[in-house]
């Protein structure tokens, strides 16, 4: 029997967690500390036992780490941007607190300061990716100098520029709080001064379409479109232009939007990304709050169709990070539209290239960001929902039928209610051929075979001849159509003759991924079939320069 009297002692870390999150950090900083370890390892103690009870971020078990209030990281990053002569930023608690609750993300140049307040890197906060400033922020051990000191010469570092020479900045220690406007790293821009390389790579690809020479989608290319992309990611943050070029940069990202169906996808690109990296040079210095915004929305805008065509030639790696530098672009707007716009189109590439669902979070994500105003993205969302949710019912989930069918019902009544210049732009806007393309794509993969095939000719019908892409994945569609409804030969001439029909400058890999993915469903069902082989061997032989257009 045991004795009442006697008290048992037991592990602190066994007894049931505290109430408060407060008390339970309180406890482990102390036991770390009386241990010797430094804030950044008591902060993921503190994010181990503490995230899984009350959902503690990262962000926030860096402050618990250093026993600080919200006022005083605001305060030190106050007292940083006064150290480097720069006007006081809008941080505030309640901005840090939607950090730290997982509301919002912190832009690249508050997010620079915060890992320098804490001596961390982003992935220590819970943000994947490098800090906008190149370099590291943790504190130097001791002896770092004198070990430094006996490196070889054959150790390759980092060359830093200095542009500036504030009066400070000659006391400064060198391993201080890095600060972004004095530095450049040359490891960071391998490109040449302002990018001169990738120009002249994309000058010269331009010129040889415009020759009607054959232009391969190689290494090259795509590196000096990857090296535009990093570089607006590094000057977004850094930031003097009139009104009036913003009205002209503003007219021309517009006439983007309307050449986007009939332009060749890689031609498009390169007259994109040259007007990107001209935009890039003007934001590398800051300018007036609304002008800065405004650059800012035209960055967005040009990454996010950068994005989307890159999502036609097939690279969805480079479509995804094009869509991450709209994301920090658009999210220095504020606009929610614009923002509900960027992850509207992004949920197209784990539509075709990925995983449906990946596609309908982000679908309903734009939802949620478009708000009860309609707009573009606020129409084009439950539409790309209800595509999404057809993917999962071609896959088995028939369950999914009915909330695809109420999405399509969501869509159809916020397009009705879209201005004629909303229903105008096939890029920035959604039109009502691409509604109707969209909706016989959703019908199809539902298996409701007579309303996908009234709706694909309707399409159609509104798709003038110079849109071939949309036009020829509809004729795919169409072909799907006939596999489902059991008839694989007829199916396969539909898109034989679709895939011979497309211009070479058409022919890119959404094409030709859509019309793969019907030969895999046809051998899936069917066997390799005759028609199967013939369709295949029409898919390796070379596009041909001109075009047969087709009727609905």
């Amino acid at each position: 029997m045991t004795d009442p009297s006697r008290t048992e002692v037991t592990d602190p870390r066994k007894k049931d967690p505290p109430r408060k999150e407060a008390e339970t950090a309180r406890r482990i900083r102390a036991r770390g500390l009386a241990q010797g370890h430094a804030p950044p390892d008591i902060a993921r103690e503190i994010h181990d036992q503490c995230g899984p009870i009350f959902g503690t971020s990262q962000i926030k078990s860096q402050r618990l780490a250093h026993g600080i209030a919200l006022s005083d990281v605001v305060a030190q990053v106050r007292a940083i941007y006064e150290l480097e002569g720069k006007p006081l930023p809008k941080l505030g608690e309640t901005l840090l607190s939607a950090y730290e609750s997982g509301y919002k993300r912190p832009g690249p140049e508050y997010l620079h300061y915060l890992c320098s307040v804490y001596r961390v890197e982003p992935p220590d906060l819970g943000f994947q990716g490098p800090c906008v400033c190149g370099h590291r922020h943790e504190r130097p051990r001791a002896g770092a100098q004198q070990t430094a000191a006996r490196e070889p010469d054959s150790v390759i570092r980092p060359r830093a520029v200095v542009t500036d020479s504030n009066e400070w900045a000659s006391k400064f220690d060198q391993h201080s709080v890095p600060r972004m406007s004095r530095v450049r790293y040359r490891a960071e821009d391998p490109g040449g001064k302002d990018g001169d390389e990738e120009d002249i790579v994309l000058r010269r690809t331009l010129l040889q379409i415009l020759a009607g020479a054959g232009v391969v989608l190689d290494g090259q290319i795509l590196g000096a479109v990857d090296g535009i992309r990093r570089r607006m990611d590094d000057t977004l943050v850094n930031a003097s232009v009139s009104p009036t070029m913003l009205d002209q940069w503003e007219e021309t990202v517009q006439g983007y939007g309307q050449q986007y169906m009939s332009t060749p996808p890689l031609r498009l690109l390169c007259d994109v990304l040259l007007d990107f990296s001209e935009v890039r040079r003007m934001c590398e210095q800051r300018q007036p709050i609304e002008l800065q915004e405004r650059l800012c929305r035209i960055a967005a805008q040009l990454s996010g169709m950068s994005g989307v065509i890159m999502i036609d030639l097939g690279d969805h790696r480079l479509s995804r990070s094009f869509f991450r530098t709209a994301r920090t672009a658009a999210d220095e707007t504020g606009d929610r539209a614009l923002r509900a716009w960027v992850s509207v189109r992004e949920a197209l590439v784990p539509m075709y290239y990925g995983d449906p669902r990946e596609a309908l979070h982000l679908a309903r994500r734009a939802q949620d960001l478009a708000g009860r105003a309609p707009s573009v993205a606020g129409a084009m969302a439950p539409i790309v929902e209800a595509r999404a949710l057809g993917m999962l019912v071609k896959r088995g989930r028939n369950e999914a039928v009915p909330s695809a069918k109420r999405a399509l019902a969501r869509g159809q009544a916020v397009f009705s209610q879209l201005g004629k210049e909303q229903v105008k732009d096939t890029a920035f806007g959604y039109t009502e051929r691409q509604l109707a393309f969209h909706m016989g794509d959703t019908y199809t993969n539902l298996g409701d075979h007579g309303n996908a095939e009234e709706t694909l000719r309707k399409a159609l019908t509104l798709y003038p001849t110079t849109e071939e892409l949309d036009r020829t994945l509809i004729w795919l569609d169409r072909a799907s159509c006939r596999l489902q409804e059991g008839e694989p030969e007829e199916a396969l001439r539909t898109a034989k003759e679709t895939i011979l029909a497309v211009s070479a400058a058409h022919r890119t890999d959404i094409v030709i991924h859509r019309a793969r993915q019907l030969a895999s469903a046809v051998v899936a069902q069917y066997g390799d079939i005759r028609a199967a082989r013939e369709f295949r061997d029409a898919l390796a032989a070379p596009a041909t320069a001109g075009i047969t257009r087709r009727q609905a």
